[in-house]
């Protein structure tokens, strides 16, 4: 039983993790309606099942970095308000970890989409 109530307070938090991050974080929210669209459009394009297994992948993997961009650049500032060579470095590789997965995501989107919007031209 002690086993489940901590899975179930473990699950609490992951969930107001979400929603912070979803609340609060501006780019997450573009993030998330981008993602939302891709799936549609996904489905509209009747992309095949492999090709949405790796659209969702991407999407979760994108999601993924911006909540943990978020996570270090939290941190960082837990740690220390002032400007420190080490801090601006946490925070500008965390973004630039985001603009990774981003570009990624986009090459995905090319790689899955071209295809089928080159069929309906």
């Amino acid at each position: 039983m002690e086993t489940i109530k901590r899975h179930h307070i473990s699950l609490k938090n992951a969930l107001s993790g979400l929603k912070y991050a979803f609340t609060s974080q501006p780019n997450f929210k573009i993030h998330f309606t981008l993602s939302a669209l891709a799936i549609l459009a996904g489905f509209y394009l009747q992309v095949s099942q492999s090709g949405m297994a790796i659209l969702v992948l991407t999407i979760v993997f994108g999601l993924g970095c911006e909540m943990i961009n978020t996570s270090l650049e939290s941190m960082t500032d837990l740690i220390t308000k002032e400007w420190r060579q080490n801090a601006k470095i946490a925070k500008d590789v965390s973004a630039g970890m985001m603009l990774l997965s981003a570009i990624g995501a986009i090459l995905v989107a090319i790689l899955i989409f071209g295809p089928k919007i080159g069929e309906r031209l």
